[in-house]
């Protein structure tokens, strides 16, 4: 039986405060930054979902400890061993913990959900096999057969497809023999945030990583031990935003960085250009984001490059099926290999329940129509979810399929949103 969630309506704006778990992101580059450095490191205020405990697992079957002490995560490192990976469908686990494979003992299995198999992979294992890494296969499942140590060297990718290509090696690149030179070979290259994100912390944790254009390369060197604390999740605080924009409500999010390489930032900007206030508050030492949406429930459609930003997709075109005129969505070609094919998803979805949208060779088109409700399918895409759950803010009716799916990154997401809406 298909499990559907009725999405929570409501007339009223909304009026809340909602605060968000660590990212999703920090987390999974701090864990395999812990388990390759040379010592003791501790991880606070980590996400617990079921990307970060995959991502956990992983690291812990080859053989790094983790202690659990309160809100902190004790992480101690030891020599790399044979072992077997569920990935499920966490493209961090997929295109992360490969590269760490090859510094293993033995042979290192991995494989995970059925959606996962056909995620593209050869990008980062064909780039391990030219810096001397054995791989057998191509995609899920495919196995790495590490013999402790690996020669690295200058590699060549096309990572077009995604920046976790590009993250995946830099973050176990201090480790190879030679170091590594990773030069991208493709016309555009998305989710450049991710990657600065990615030697941000390489840095924290005193690697350096010299970047020009579209190269970057990393001499052996060592991981230095580090206190990782880690912002909350913006992007998983994207639709709690978007649901003061569509019905003119007010929504506060605690904690909110000053200064972040986190890509979720940048929804301030685009909720101010589609007609809402937007205001950084300080509270004390910390500040928090304050959306308020427009007293007439009328947002304006938005024309915006999102290629830095695609996983903010979801959320923006679900505004935008709420909005009064047109808007594009573009360089987003990248995000057919996601979770699900999240263009085709959206334009199936939106124009199911009566939206009108178009997928472009590299975006969506979306032209205001009268939505109804209905089914909204998720894919067992989190953030397909959540677009249905704000659809349904303001749409009398909508139902969400497998809203637990969720849980990838934000566990716990139906319970908030019906807190947020009173029911």
């Amino acid at each position: 039986m298909t499990d559907l969630w009725p999405a929570p309506y409501t007339p009223a704006p909304v009026s809340h405060t909602q605060t968000v778990p660590g990212s999703k992101s920090m987390t999974n580059r701090a864990l395999i930054l812990a388990a390759l450095a040379q010592g003791e490191s501790l991880i606070v205020g980590a996400l617990r979902s079921r990307d970060t405990e995959l991502m956990e697992s992983a690291l812990a079957a080859m053989g790094t400890r983790f202690v659990r002490e309160g809100e902190e995560i004790r992480v101690t490192p030891s020599e790399l061993q044979a072992a077997e990976v569920d990935c499920g469908l966490a493209g961090t686990v997929m295109r992360f913990v490969p590269p760490v494979a090859a510094f293993a003992q033995g042979p290192v299995l991995f494989d995970g959900d059925v959606q996962a198999k056909s995620r593209p992979m050869n990008t980062i294992l064909d780039a391990l096999r030219n810096l001397g890494v054995s791989v057998a296969g191509d995609t899920l499942p495919f196995t790495v057969h590490g013999t402790g140590s690996a020669p690295g060297g200058e590699v060549t990718i096309d990572a077009s497809g995604s920046s976790q290509f590009v993250s995946g090696l830099l973050l176990a690149a201090p480790r190879f023999e030679r170091g590594v030179k990773i030069t991208h070979s493709g016309a555009t290259l998305p989710s450049m945030p991710h990657i600065e994100m990615t030697v941000d912390m390489l840095a924290q944790a005193g690697v350096r990583v010299q970047a020009e254009g579209n190269t970057w390369k990393v001499e052996p060197q060592p991981i230095q031990p580090n206190r990782w604390v880690i912002e909350p999740d913006l992007s998983n605080a994207t639709p709690f935003l978007a649901a003061a924009a569509v019905t003119g409500g007010a929504v506060s999010v605690p904690h909110w960085p000053i200064s972040t390489t986190q890509p979720g930032d940048v929804i301030r900007d685009i909720l101010e250009r589609m007609g809402c206030e937007v205001e950084l508050v300080a509270t004390g030492p910390d500040h928090a984001l304050e959306v308020r949406g427009p007293q007439n429930g009328e947002l304006c459609g938005i024309r915006i490059d999102m290629s830095d930003i695609g996983e903010l997709t979801p959320t923006v075109a679900a505004l935008a099926a709420c909005a009064s005129t047109p808007s594009e969505l573009t360089g987003i070609a990248h995000l057919r290999g996601h979770e699900t094919n999240r263009l085709e998803a959206l334009t199936t979805e939106l124009n199911r329940l009566g939206g009108n949208c178009e997928e472009l060779p590299d975006g969506l088109r979306i032209t205001p129509a009268p939505l109804h409700g209905g089914t909204w399918y998720s894919y067992a895409d989190h953030r397909m979810a959540t677009a249905g759950a704000i659809l349904g803010l303001v749409v009398e009716g909508i139902e969400v399929e497998n809203i637990d799916t969720t849980s990838k990154t934000l566990p716990g997401f139906a319970q908030m949103w019906e807190t947020m809406v009173g029911r």
